[in-house]
């Protein structure tokens, strides 16, 4: 059974620091494209950040600079450490494999 649990949100004050992490189980994590999307009350889901099979990673020109996306092969996990967060960073965030499988999502909520 493919399955991603992501783990890491929380609340954080604004221009705090946040890593979330999503384990994949039940697949060759290795060969899988992978992302982090998020959707925020109100609004459309939106692509946060990818990276390929082979590292190659690109983001949303609204976290470009504050946010990292990674995997590690060998844990079968794909992380995202965000800094510098900002309210409108609040949202729901979703691990996702090939944009076909998706993680059931983890709540970043920043506020003061």
């Amino acid at each position: 059974q493919v399955q991603l649990v992501e783990s890491g949100g929380g609340l954080v004050q604004p221009g705090g620091s946040l890593r979330l992490s999503c384990a994949a189980s039940g697949m060759i994590f290795s060969i899988y494209n992978m992302a982090w999307y998020r959707q925020a009350p109100g609004k459309q889901r939106e692509l946060v950040a990818a990276i390929t099979s082979g590292g190659s990673t690109n983001y949303a020109d609204s976290v470009k600079g504050r946010f990292t996306i990674s995997r590690d092969n060998t844990k079968n996990t794909v992380y995202l450490q965000m800094n510098s967060l900002k309210p409108e960073d609040t949202a729901v965030y979703y691990c996702n494999a090939e944009e076909i499988i998706w993680g059931q999502g983890t709540q970043v909520t920043v506020s003061s």
